[in-house]
């Protein structure tokens, strides 16, 4: 007998393993638009009022999940319109459920009810219909975008400006969440998904409701590409989409709304190449006429999706704005007799280090040096740090800006100053790049010693980031405590070589530490062994000082162990190479002499590890060079890394070879 699962009082067993067994064998169903219906029923302000609202203070028609409550009959009659239809799955009438949606009608208190009882009705409806077909049926939990946006200001005048932060999304969530949950869904749907750092904070509600309250239930994210620029409003591409939200493991993830069906297939196409999961797509009827209406028939959608179907493009299909039962049944007819997408395994990027911005990242076995701009580093950049601590946050966008024009492929961003309040100015910063396309089309790593700092900066951002970083200096509980938050943010770290003990320094230490390291994150938090990145710790060289000889040798000798450990998922993990390069000059105005000594010094350690390498060119590696001489601040000033064929250091240059990127 398989597993049970108590939900509304009721014991039932899991749907998940019957769920995916159907989803191999064949195309499922999701049913239409619920707009759509209601609006043939033409109701007034009265009839969304019911008997039990008739004297709340605001205007309550257009309020369609409120219906649940005051015209349930109608909500009913309408899921079973779309199963007889041939749904496999049917939405629960809470799109707009969240409290955050549901203040614009001053019912934000009604929120879990609502959720619950939409729950139960669709449950109950597709119980009902089960059992006089024979076949099962699915009910998804609908969970909306909300009307607010962690992306966007609403403010032209003040792009820094959220008004609403992470936490209140998460708690809302939440809220509706346990509502459906409570209310007997076996599925939790996110959908139309225009910003996908709400969708970020939906998934880290939902993640946390499973690891304290709740057993797993599948989760489908479905997002929304506005028009043929295949990006959502919030300006991801369909593949950073993905890459952003894979860490929560939907078992669907695809695209509604917004588009027809002929205009939303290349960015199915996309999509289905760069993720394991099953793909989902339930397109408008169409685009809107100018009325606002949808003139796409039953016949024409489902010969669309019928293509798409024949093409092995899809796992789940249906229907969004404008779409009726009647396009529903023809759907189901469509694509009865169609073979599924199959899935590919091993996927393609499986071994890559995944990053976003609002554009896709990969690092994988073949990738060379990656560049990373740390400019927007009060510890590594004067300048920037001036403009921060003065409040010129504009002034330093243009530093985060300059960096990605010259080549920067990932934006360090680094708060940490005794005179700055780290928390408020990492929000503020990363709220104004994720409002720069031209900037925030990279993604960001979140760059601090304070963890505070660090959650801060994950709260804002709607690709997924690299953190800098953790290790196991404060004991593994608190290690592991930190890659939980850090996993259940969507990122992935770096590891520094670093113990209770302290920073290890020998081969043997940086071995051991990055071992333990590994096994505790796999193992324990089931981290992806792809999403890790070790930094054994370079130390300062070139000091004359005999007790730093061996620091440079030291680290490219334990890279080179870490590497061939054949225990180790090696080809998944990836090394912070040359991160910080110390070097002590006595002057602080380097000669020219000091210039050719850093480029030598500089092509000499990197040939040394290519030397020392066979597989050279999968090192995740930042080369940069820093020294400290003459600085009274202490502040380490960073220099790329000259091209001895006249680039600038970024990459940017003709050759494009090994010893110069």
């Amino acid at each position: 007998m398989a597993p049970a699962f108590t939900t509304g009082g009721e014991v039932r067993n899991r749907p998940q393993d019957e769920l995916k067994r159907i989803l191999q064998k064949r195309i499922m169903v999701l049913d239409g638009g619920m707009g759509t219906m209601i609006q043939q029923y033409k109701l007034g302000e009265d009839d969304f009022r019911g008997d039990e609202f008739k004297d709340h203070p605001k205007l309550l028609k257009g309020n369609n999940d409120l219906l649940s409550i005051t015209q349930s009959d109608i909500i009913c009659k309408i899921h079973k319109e779309y199963l007889l239809a041939g749904a496999d799955i049917v939405e629960t009438n809470t799109f707009s459920s969240t409290r955050v949606a549901q203040a614009d009608y001053g019912l934000q208190h009604l929120a879990y009810r609502l959720n619950r009882i939409s729950a139960e009705l669709a449950r109950q409806v597709a119980d009902d219909v089960g059992a006089q077909t024979g076949i099962k049926r699915f009910v998804a939990g609908a969970i909306g975008p909300t009307n607010k946006t962690l992306s966007v200001s609403p403010s032209v005048e003040r792009p820094d400006y959220r008004n609403i932060t992470f936490d209140e999304l998460v708690e809302a969530y939440a809220e509706q969440a346990r509502g459906l949950l409570d209310g007997g869904v076996d599925i939790l749907l996110l959908e139309t998904i225009f910003d996908t750092a709400n969708a970020k904070a939906a998934l880290f509600a939902i993640q946390q409701l499973f690891l304290e309250e709740y057993e797993s239930r599948h989760i489908f994210v479905s997002g929304t590409i506005v028009d043929k620029s295949g990006r959502t409003l919030s300006g991801q591409t369909a593949e950073a989409f993905v890459i952003s939200v894979s860490h929560a493991e939907p078992l669907g993830i695809g695209l509604n709304c917004a588009l027809g069906a002929v205009e939303m297939r290349p960015f199915i196409e996309a999509i289905g190449k760069c993720t394991p999961a099953y793909v989902l797509c339930y397109p408008n009827a169409g685009l809107p006429n100018s009325f606002g209406g949808y003139d796409e028939t039953p016949g024409i959608t489902s010969k669309h999706l019928k293509e798409f179907a024949m093409d092995g493009l899809v796992n789940i299909v249906g229907g969004c704005c404008g779409t009726t039962p009647a396009h529903i049944r023809a759907i189901a007819e469509a694509v009865q007799k169609c073979r599924p997408r199959i899935p590919p395994h091993p996927h393609v990027f499986e071994d890559f280090l995944l990053l976003s911005g609002l554009e896709p990242f990969r690092i994988g076995p073949y990738t060379n040096f990656v560049n990373i701009g740390e400019r927007c580093n009060v510890a590594g950049s004067r300048m920037f740090a001036k403009l921060i601590m003065a409040g010129d946050y504009e002034e330093a966008l243009n530093i985060a800006k300059i960096q990605v024009n010259k080549g920067a492929q990932i934006l360090d961003i680094n708060m940490d100053d005794g005179m700055l309040d780290g928390k408020s100015a990492m929000i503020r910063f990363c709220n104004l790049v994720s409002t720069e396309p031209d900037i925030a089309k990279v993604p960001v790593c979140i760059d601090s010693s304070r963890f505070s700092v660090i959650e801060a900066g994950l709260r804002c951002c709607q690709g997924k980031c690299l953190v800098n970083s953790i290790s196991l200096k404060e004991g593994e509980e608190d290690f592991l405590e930190k890659a939980r938050i850090i996993k259940q943010f969507g990122a992935a770290v770096v590891i520094m070589a670093f113990d209770e003990k302290g920073q290890a320094t020998d081969i043997e230490s940086k071995v051991a530490v990055c071992t333990r390291a590994y096994y505790l994150l796999v193992n324990k938090v089931k981290f992806n062994p792809s999403d890790i990145i070790f930094d054994p710790n370079i130390l300062t060289i070139g000091t004359g000082m005999e007790e730093h000889d061996l620091h440079a040798v030291n680290f490219i000798k334990a890279t080179s162990i870490l590497k061939e450990m054949k225990e180790l998922d090696i080809y998944s993990i990836h090394f912070q190479s040359l991160s910080h390069l110390q070097l002590s000059i006595l002057d602080a105005t380097l000669s020219l002499l000091s210039y050719l000594n850093l480029a030598f010094l500089s092509l000499y350690v990197h040939w040394s590890i290519a030397w020392s390498q066979s597989k050279w060119r999968s090192f995740k590696s930042v080369l940069l060079i820093s020294w400290n001489g003459g600085n009274p601040r202490g502040h380490t000033q960073r220099i790329p890394l000259p091209c001895y064929k006249g680039g600038d250091g970024y990459g940017n240059c003709e050759c494009r070879k090994t010893a110069c990127l």
